[in-house]
């Protein structure tokens, strides 16, 4: 069955810097739990296991997060879950992952996601991502755009054809192009043009096919994964340590996807999609009381609206004050504006600058 050479690749290995004071270099984003008990990675699984089996699951992570994440999904082989021995974007990690994958199964078909996204509607999630994988068996190379609900600046767009993006649609539509991130009138332009769709970083194509197009468009990085021995292979690790920091820092998207023939996309209709990109979007994926405060942990609200609490172990009052973010763990307090959430990263690098390794 075409099917069964589904495999799904879950890239697992960022730091999540904007969730500082929880995220953490050991601890980040993908493996905290944010909206309910389990973790963002342990959703991520439980939603793509409905379609692949978890001995066909593969997490690229890093060093830091490799045991942790072992830990938190047990069913999916310890093997499977790679640590890359340097960043290098997310052009190479694919690379290796096509090479691992072709080197099993020469028939493989690869979806990739990202480990740290909410997804609302896992049933209207899986009929877009089941349609994906058959496109991508058939030869093409597919990705999911998400439908725009405001004039977004930090994502990146796909371009459909005037006319041909139905949002919901099963049918693959050719991508016009890539865009990369809007300033604010281009993005408000895309909003009203009616046919572009963010782009949600999830892609879908054969294994043989994208190491082709790997060779075309970054060769130096393919050559350098080609050279690897097939994976279990006993010195399969020294060589990787070895050939992987050589690739080159760059996107797929940059890389590959803007260059390729004939990408196809799906405009994903309401599937209840959120990035979970900020202190922000945990606020909106929260229930909240009347004025529009969100709390995780133990919290009074008194002419106050519009504020995200999470402070284990005590009670926080906020009294007076809208729009604020309380995030606390036994070593550091965050206290920001909600309008300033996308700059939390901006704490991380200085506490980078000035080497305070024990609070990173």
């Amino acid at each position: 069955m075409q099917q069964d050479h589904f495999h799904a690749l879950i890239l697992a290995g960022g730091r999540g810097t904007r969730f500082w004071p929880r995220s953490r270099t050991k601890r980040a984003k993908q493996v905290l739990g944010f909206l309910g008990e389990d973790t963002l990675i342990q959703q991520t699984v439980a939603r793509l296991e409905k379609l692949v089996p978890r001995e066909r699951i593969w997490i690229l992570t890093n060093e830091h997060l490799r045991e942790e994440i072992a830990r938190q999904l047990p069913g999916v082989p310890k093997r499977q879950i790679l640590a890359e021995p340097a960043q290098r974007n997310t052009a190479p990690p694919i690379g290796l992952a096509a090479k691992v994958l072709h080197d099993a199964d020469p028939d493989a078909v690869m979806g990739v996601f990202p480990a740290d996204h909410h997804i609302g509607k896992p049933a209207a999630f899986l009929r877009v991502v089941r349609a994906a994988y058959r496109t991508a068996a058939a030869g093409r190379m597919a990705v999911i755009g998400i439908q725009p609900r405001w004039a977004e600046t930090g994502y990146g767009y796909l371009e459909f054809p005037k006319g041909k993006m139905t949002a919901g649609s099963l049918e693959p539509v050719e991508i016009v192009r890539f865009r990369e991130k809007p300033d604010p009138v281009t993005a408000q332009e895309f909003l009203e043009a009616g046919h572009f769709c963010w782009n949600a970083g999830m892609f879908f194509w054969r294994a043989d096919v994208f190491l082709a197009e790997l060779r075309e468009h970054l060769a130096q990085t393919a050559a350098l994964i080609e050279s690897l021995p097939k994976f279990g292979a006993r010195n399969f690790a020294a060589k990787l340590t070895a050939v992987f920091p050589r690739c080159e820092n760059i996107s797929v998207d940059y890389a590959i996807l803007e260059k390729a023939q004939g990408v196809v996309g799906f405009a994903a209709g309401d599937i209840g999609w959120n990035d979970v990109g900020s202190w922000n979007a945990v606020h909106d994926l929260l229930p909240k009381d009347a004025n529009g405060n969100a709390t995780q942990t133990e919290a009074l609200f008194v002419n106050a609206s519009g504020n995200l609490v999470h402070a284990p172990g005590k009670l926080v009052a906020l009294l007076g004050v809208d729009d604020l973010i309380v995030v606390e763990t036994p070593d550091a307090l965050l206290v920001a504006r909600k309008d300033q959430a996308q700059r939390v990263g901006d704490v991380v690098k200085l506490l980078e600058k000035q080497k305070r390794d024990d609070l990173l």
